[in-house]
């Protein structure tokens, strides 16, 4: 532990699990009784899925280490820039289910009239959040917080032990939450376990191609990407889901 860090170094990756587990608390219980959930919990959702984020850039931040406050720096300008898509894929997701912001709603709309998946919005408003999954696990290729080769492990250079354990299991945590979360906005409907176990491994095996075949891209080209292509892609799924396409 740094000398100049205090309690919000070590009390930083606690909050990031906290947040982490209550997602995978709230997506679990609404797949295991889809009667459950509360209204709003969508919105509940998005916030507590930033916090791992956040938990990274303030940890970094109190590191007083030069290399973890461009870590923090990159970490937060990626967060601004794949929130905005993601956020806009899901009101993608809100449209089509009829103003739905609770989950169950919004698993029995696709029970209904079929996944969001099939239509002409929701395949792109698909394609934009698994972009947008990608740099909130922190992989390749915008894992340029980390980016060991460059910045020695950015963010997270000072941490060790327990600490950075717990990193570790948010993230673990956070692979196996968001594809959940994808899932049940584009491709739910009735879940079984079966077919909750073959989409996850659907989602998982995007995700390490894209891992294992793209190079990993400098902050300023996270940035344009998603501020550029990105965003209009998700603006024109919305307008798309408005009239019903």
């Amino acid at each position: 532990m740094p000398e100049s860090a205090g309690a919000t170094f070590l009390l930083s990756p606690c909050f990031g699990l906290l947040g982490a587990v209550l997602v995978s608390t709230i997506l679990g219980m609404t797949v295991r009784l889809p009667s459950g959930g509360f209204s709003g919990d969508i919105i509940v959702v998005l916030y507590l899925l930033v916090i791992p984020a956040i938990a990274i850039i303030v940890g970094a931040s109190s590191s007083g280490n030069p290399l973890a406050s461009v870590g923090a720096s990159r970490e937060m300008k990626l967060v601004l820039a794949y929130e905005m898509p993601f956020i806009l894929s899901v009101i993608v997701v809100i449209i089509k289910s009829g103003g739905a912001i609770r989950i169950s709603s919004i698993l029995g709309a696709q029970a209904v009239s079929g996944s969001n998946i099939c239509s002409l919005s929701g395949i792109l408003a698909f394609l934009i959040s698994i972009l947008c999954m990608q740099a909130k696990l922190g992989f390749v290729p915008f894992d340029a917080s980390e980016a060991e080769q460059e910045i020695m492990g950015g963010a997270l250079i000072e941490y060790s032990g327990m600490p950075l354990a717990i990193f570790k299991l948010t993230k673990a945590i956070l692979l196996y939450t968001i594809p959940l979360f994808i899932i049940i906005l584009f491709w739910g409907g009735s879940l079984t376990l079966f077919s909750l176990v073959w989409k996850y491994v659907v989602l998982l095996v995007i995700v390490v191609l894209i891992k294992n075949t793209n190079p990993r891209l400098r902050i300023d080209q996270a940035l344009r990407f998603f501020w550029g292509p990105v965003t209009v892609a998700a603006l024109i799924a919305v307008g798309l889901a408005f009239i019903g396409k």
